[in-house]
């Protein structure tokens, strides 16, 4: 399994939010290049770049730190909030990134992930966000009727790189991660399946690892930079 660390961006920091609220973030560092660098100079061999402001925008808005990110850093990232066209997916890619994630358009306009996957094989991730097993979409502000394993399963032959799955309810909160509907999704779906959400502990980790489903990876945040999880002991726990 791959440890992502999550560098979750806001007004040109690195932050933290508190289930998904924008007025409740945490700056942890005003460099999001530096906090990366550390990232990959501690071992860390992906990274997790969400642009929180272009999630609601609906178009990239921190674009400056995640180019600085993406020169400083020489392991591949995965970045997702705001990417809704295939210009801007292009434009992503032809700038090094590895992976886009596709949230809100996995929803509204399923035939552009289908297409994305089709021209960028490898390079297309759905980001599938929700609360009580429903998506939730932009910036996970607005509720939908979808339910997850539904949505999943709806990209099953369109060549998706992986789907990240991520509890709204529990990100952030340092309460554990969603193993079962994690581990229910893995299952329910042939593509790889990253968990996101609540990841705080090294014991969360093992319970991933365990959990019966063939997970690619977990997403931490909060708890690598509280220090509640150290990083070196993290990717042995999930090489391991």
């Amino acid at each position: 399994m791959i440890l992502y660390p999550a560098i979750d961006l806001k007004d040109g920091n690195a932050v933290r939010l508190y289930k998904g609220e924008m007025d409740q973030a945490t700056v942890f560092n005003d460099n999001p290049a530096a906090q990366a660098l550390e990232f990959v100079n501690a071992g860390c061999e992906w990274l997790h770049l969400v642009d929180l402001n272009g999630a609601f925008a609906g178009e990239p808005v921190n674009a400056a730190p995640v180019e600085e990110i993406l020169k400083q850093c020489k392991v591949p990232a995965q970045l997702g909030g705001g990417i809704r066209d295939m210009a801007t997916i292009e434009r992503w890619l032809s700038k090094g990134l590895e992976r886009v994630i596709l949230g809100t358009v996995a929803v509204e306009n399923p035939d552009l992930v289908r297409l994305a996957a089709k021209e960028f094989p490898g390079h297309v991730a759905v980001g599938i966000d929700a609360r009580n097993g429903m998506v939730a979409t932009k910036g996970w502000a607005e509720e939908t009727n979808v339910n997850v394993t539904d949505l999943a399963k709806s990209f099953e032959d369109a060549g998706v790189a992986a789907i990240i799955y991520t509890d709204i309810n529990r990100d952030g909160a340092m309460q554990g991660p969603n193993v079962e509907a994690t581990a229910a999704l893995g299952n329910a779906v042939s593509i790889p399946v990253i968990a996101s959400g609540g990841v705080s502990s090294l014991d969360d980790l093992r319970n991933l690892k365990t959990c019966g489903a063939p997970l690619n990876g977990a997403i931490s945040g909060r708890a690598l930079y509280d220090g509640a999880i150290d990083l070196g002991e993290a990717l042995a726990v999930l090489k391991g």
